[in-house]
């Protein structure tokens, strides 16, 4: 069966088919406002007190994501979606940022095919709108792998 999956023609990116992609990362951006509310507020320790008041800025900044994201789902005629992706919570301090990593990281590689699809579809406003969210999530990506003391991860690109 993979076999006849495999050669089966890719469906064409349609309007359709991005307005679904599209509420799938504000169903993303809904999860890290929710994750960086209640992460920048239960972090505990002196040494977790700078990232948690950046883990709140961040949520302002996946508020505005989450607007500008619903508003193109509007412009294409879609209905924004309500629902979040399940937040995963932690009373460990390190497991949260671990949590909120891999989520900026999932985002990252899906905008980062978003662009291109956009770019496909000639809607290059909605991409450009989408390259900013990008260096902001990029940003986010680098603060919390700082706060972990690691090298920021390369996120790759959505299949």
């Amino acid at each position: 069966m993979s076999a006849q999956k495999a050669s089966a023609p890719t469906a064409a990116l349609t309007r359709e088919k991005l307005i679904d992609l599209l509420n799938e990362d504000l169903s993303r951006e809904y999860q890290a406002i929710i994750a960086y509310v209640n992460y920048s507020q239960v972090l505990k320790g002196a040494q977790y007190m700078n990232i948690a008041d950046e883990l709140a800025v961040h949520a302002t900044e996946e508020l505005a994501h989450a607007i500008a994201i619903a508003n193109h789902i509007d412009y294409l005629g879609g209905m924004p979606t309500a629902t979040p992706k399940l937040v995963k919570t932690s009373e460990k301090n390190e497991e949260m940022l671990r949590f909120d990593l891999e989520n900026e990281k999932e985002t990252i590689a899906n905008y980062r095919r978003r662009i291109k699809q956009c770019d496909e579809l000639n809607e290059f406003a909605i991409g450009e709108s989408i390259r900013e969210i990008l260096m902001q999530e990029q940003d986010h990506l680098i603060a919390l792998a700082t706060a972990l003391g690691i090298d920021p991860p390369n996120p790759g690109i959505a299949d």
